[in-house]
């Protein structure tokens, strides 16, 4: 038998769509060919969750996918890691981002109509926001995109962020990114309040930053017969709060949406004991960095001015102040990305305040490397029971979101580095 020359014998290898002159069909084309492979990565990793920080088979699943691509793979610290595709041509370098974590959630058998397709394998905990898909659309998008190395130039790093419920991953990410030099990064995340086909991308902030509310009002324990004796900390403490709310709203800046939301009061265990302290926390949410700034300082004021009248103290905690600022949306980065995704998709593409979201996320931070964008693929299809609100039990995805979500992600990519 004649030896077939090593070169057309890779031709044969090679996906047909991967030898064409890349246009919006052959994109098309090329999603519709992995939309099975994504599908697939997004069951395992649905039946297979894990909390922020213990990704460790999840890990270790997705760098086995990578591998199979041939990507580098650099472990960051924890988890996370990053897949470098380079293709030896000079041009510009850009991220695509996936958080790969899961919540302490126990899943409910059923979304909004019926019963789910896919169900966590690991008690009480479950892919509740979406990341699962977030994931194999990252995958995905790997995977056409290295089919399309000959024909493209510059860098992508795939990166694979641990621990975004919780923040545990995104610092040592932006830290191991920036030797990198980043020109643009890439996100998506999935949305319950839209539906599936439809693409959110609007400029300026689409997410909220986040601060936590934390500290003790410290008064004097003691015998529930003697108040007198003792310092009451839970009526100092009871009375912080009704002063914080007055002052929130008459001292912050109406114009600036800025939210307070308190959610614990904790002390005492028995009713005839005074405790010595009482724990006050919650978050706030806000678009704006300055008047989040002037929102800690009411409460911090406040807290203490009505605590010394009751003759106690306030500690506040360390993680006390802005903990995410906004994610904010680059607005000529936007402005691209939008008319890349609406050559491929036509008429998909929605803008506009009412999907501005109040949830907070720590893509924001990839901003301190380059301009960035993220975008929202819609989720929700009243037939099949998705859209269930993100962190509920019932949440449920509808999996042809995923090739919306791939094809923007892949069409991104193939515009802003150019192909040969």
């Amino acid at each position: 038998m004649k030896a077939i020359p090593v070169l057309l014998f890779s031709l044969f290898l090679t996906p047909v769509f991967a030898q064409k002159a890349i246009n919006n069909d052959v994109i098309l084309k090329s999603v519709e060919s992995v939309d099975p492979y994504v599908r697939d990565v997004h069951a395992y990793l649905h039946e297979h969750p894990e909390v922020s920080g213990k990704e460790v088979e999840t890990a270790r699943y997705l760098q086995a996918e990578v591998a199979k691509l041939g990507l580098p793979v650099t472990k960051v610290p924890g988890t996370g890691f990053y897949a470098l595709l380079d293709t030896h041509r000079p041009g510009k370098t850009i991220g695509l981002r996936a958080d790969i974590d899961a919540l302490p959630v126990p899943e409910s058998e059923v979304n909004l109509k019926q019963k789910k397709r896919h169900l966590s394998k690991n008690a009480g905990v479950s892919h509740a926001c979406g990341h699962d898909g977030h994931i194999a659309t990252l995958l995905g998008a790997a995977k056409i995109l290295t089919q399309f190395k000959d024909q493209l130039r510059g860098k992508i790093v795939f990166i694979f962020e641990e621990g975004e419920e919780t923040g545990s991953g995104i610092d040592a990410m932006v830290e191991a990114l920036k030797p990198l030099h980043i020109d643009a990064i890439y996100g998506n995340h999935l949305k319950s309040n839209l539906n599936t086909g439809e693409l959110y991308i609007q400029e300026g902030p689409i997410m909220a930053g986040t601060g936590t509310v934390a500290f003790d009002v410290i008064g004097r324990g003691g015998h529930a017969s003697r108040p007198d004796l003792s310092i009451n900390p839970v009526f100092a403490a009871a009375n912080v709060l009704t002063g914080i709310s007055i002052a929130w709203n008459n001292q912050r800046d109406i114009t600036k949406t800025l939210t307070l939301g308190i959610t614990q009061i904790q002390g005492g265990e028995i009713y005839n004991v005074i405790p010595n302290s009482v724990f006050i926390g919650g978050t706030i949410r806000f678009f704006d960095g300055t008047a989040a700034e002037k929102g800690f300082e009411v409460l911090r004021k406040v807290s203490e001015d009505i605590a010394r009248a009751h003759n106690c103290t306030v500690k506040f905690h360390d993680n006390m102040g802005i903990l995410l600022y906004p994610v904010v949306n680059d607005d000529a980065l936007t402005k691209f990305t939008r008319k890349a995704v609406e050559e491929i998709y036509p008429g998909k593409v929605v803008t506009g305040q009412e999907y501005i979201w109040y949830a907070a996320e720590t893509f924001s931070k990839y901003s301190q490397l380059a301009p960035t964008v993220f975008v929202f693929p819609g989720i929700k299809n009243a037939e099949l029971g998705s859209g269930a609100e993100h962190h509920n039990d019932q949440f449920d995805i509808d999996e042809n979101a995923l090739q919306y979500a791939a094809g923007a992600m892949v069409q991104f990519a193939i515009k802003y580095l150019g192909a040969k």
